[in-house]
C-alpha cells in the first residue's frame, strides 16, 4: 500500500491562516462571553503562528530555522497571556458576578 504525501503550496497556507484570523477576529469582536472573547484572541494568535510556518517553508536555511523559532516564542507568550488573562477575568466574574464583556465596559478606577 502506498502512502501520499499531500503537500499544501504556500498561498494555501496563507488563505487558510487568513480564514483562521477572521474567525478569531469576528469571535473576539462579536461575542460578549470574556472566556469566548479570550479564545478568539488565541485563535488569532494561532494563525499568526501558522502564517510564520507556512512562509518558513518557502525559505532556505537560517531564514526558514527563524520562522520556525518564532511561533515557539509565540507559543511562550500566548500560555503566559492565558494564564494572567484568565487570572484577570476570575478577579472580575467574582467582583459582578457575570461574564458579559458589556459589564467590565463602564469600570473606572
Amino acid at each position: 500500500m502506498a502512502t501520499e504525501t499531500i503537500l499544501m503550496t504556500p498561498a494555501a497556507v496563507q488563505v487558510l491562516a487568513a480564514m483562521l484570523f477572521g474567525i478569531g477576529l469576528t469571535t473576539a469582536v462579536i461575542r460578549r462571553n470574556i472566556f469566548v472573547v479570550l479564545m478568539g484572541v488565541e485563535l488569532m494568535l494561532n494563525a499568526v503562528n501558522l502564517s510564520f510556518i507556512g512562509f518558513s517553508r518557502t525559505l532556505a536555511g537560517d531564514a526558514s530555522l527563524l520562522g520556525q523559532l518564532v511561533p515557539l516564542f509565540t507559543i511562550a507568550i500566548a500560555a503566559a497571556e492565558a494564564c494572567v488573562g484568565l487570572a484577570m477575568v476570575i478577579l472580575l466574574v467574582r467582583g459582578k458576578d457575570t461574564i458579559d464583556a458589556d459589564a467590565f465596559s463602564a469600570m473606572k478606577e
